[in-house]
């Protein structure tokens, strides 16, 4: 008789879930997919507690997603002994307050960027979080990109050369529409800045995960659209169109455009750039990508086209230019979604990565996930670059400590880091 083979189960996670929105459905479906693509982790997330202050919609999260439980008071979810992990993502207004309160709690958090409304609130958060000891990771979707990861290691072990520069644009035509609902988005008080703090905030952290933090920003800003027809808090989402509605004021901006320098703690410790953001473009539905420019080679990507790489490599061949490649295996983790190159993954993929990341930081079994560090420091380039925009001067922005960047950093070659 020989020994059947045994294997431990997997640990269970208690999730909580704070806001029953888009993204608290996607955050949903990436717990539960996670055993499914990472069964070697031996992690089972368990959805045990949701809360949403629309009671329909708190309903939803035990009837369709599958939550044990359900609330109209996130603290309930804080509060249950039975989550181990909580996702907060509520709308901007109400970050502060919630992963303050996950922190004091002593939930490890899984949170929606940006973290603040500005980076006084935001390193708030990670005051807390810190004075806590709560692991922390944030909704940064695209450094998850596998293509993305991999011109992190062309930039980091010299592939490209001395970095000299950088473009990054975010354009996004969702407020494209000029009667497009006046949403929380679209006010200050509840949002904090405009395409600033919802893309632009994206775009920096692509460029601090990739080649290092940036140091000065001069920036512009523009409301292309003054006012908006009203939306009810909870009626639609701000992809809403309304004919002959009640205008109000849109209270932030809809273009930013920013010249910035990165920091000594950067691969191209002398490298300069150019970054954009607009949620009113008229052409791009969600083009948002970066070029990145050495003295060895460059490479271009579009989350639009997410899984192909743009590349250059060495000069004066007489075939030289860009070869597109597309992603595969030992890139990134596109190896544990796909076969082989050419089959595409999705942005729902890309909130996999980052619910692995998270617990796999949580468990103590990694730490590739981003932070609330990182947060700070895309906030304090997006508060730099609002007050830039006010008075016309360059703002000086200092570097995070602790944050993801700065770390990859000094890990990279010497002869790379000063040229």
């Amino acid at each position: 008789m020989t020994d059947t083979p045994t294997t431990n189960p997997p640990r269970q996670i208690g999730v909580g879930l704070i806001s029953v929105g888009w993204m608290g459905k996607l955050h949903s479906r990436a717990y539960r997919n996670l055993p499914l693509v990472y069964p070697e982790l031996g992690i089972a997330p368990r959805l045990v507690h949701a809360a949403d202050t629309a009671a329909d919609r708190a309903a939803y999260a035990h009837d369709v997603l599958g939550y044990e439980k359900f609330t109209t008071d996130y603290h309930d979810v804080l509060n249950d002994p039975e989550v181990d992990v909580v996702s907060i993502c509520a709308p901007n207004f109400l970050h502060a307050e919630m992963g303050i309160a996950a922190a004091k709690a002593g939930k490890p958090f899984w949170i929606e960027k940006p973290v603040g409304r500005n980076v006084d609130e935001t390193r708030s958060v990670a005051e807390a979080a810190d004075a806590a000891g709560v692991v922390t990771s944030i909704g940064f979707n695209y450094r998850h990109a596998p293509v993305v990861e991999h011109i992190r290691e062309l930039v980091a072990d010299g592939t490209l050369g001395r970095i000299t520069n950088v473009r990054g644009r975010m354009f996004a035509d969702y407020s494209a529409e000029p009667n497009g609902a006046l949403s929380w988005r679209f006010i200050r008080s509840l949002a904090g800045s405009g395409v600033l703090g919802d893309l632009m905030g994206h775009l920096i952290d692509l460029i601090h995960y990739t080649v290092g933090p940036i140091a000065e920003v001069s920036a512009v800003t523009k409301t292309v659209y003054t006012d908006r027809p009203e939306l009810p808090m909870g009626a639609a989402t701000h992809f809403a169109v309304i004919e002959n509605g009640v205008r109000k004021p849109v209270e932030n901006e809809d273009y930013a455009g920013m010249l910035v320098r990165l920091s000594g703690a950067a691969v191209g410790a002398d490298a300069v750039g150019t970054l954009e953001a607009s949620r009113v473009a008229v052409g791009p539905r969600a083009s948002y990508g970066f070029e990145i420019y050495g003295t060895e080679g460059s490479v271009r990507w579009d989350f639009q086209r997410m899984n192909e790489l743009e590349v250059a490599l060495g000069r004066g061949a007489a075939e030289f230019g860009y070869t597109t490649v597309y992603a595969g295996d030992g890139y990134g983790d596109f190896g544990h979604f796909q076969p082989g190159a050419g089959t595409a993954m999705g942005y729902d993929d890309l909130k996999v990565i980052e619910a692995r990341k998270f617990l796999e930081a949580v468990t103590g079994a990694g730490q590739a996930n981003s932070n609330i560090h990182d947060a700070v420091a895309a906030n304090s380039v997006v508060t730099a670059a609002e007050q830039s925009a006010a008075d016309g001067r360059w703002q000086q922005i200092p570097d995070e400590a602790g944050s993801t960047t700065v770390a990859v950093r000094a890990n990279a070659p010497e002869q790379v880091r000063h040229g």
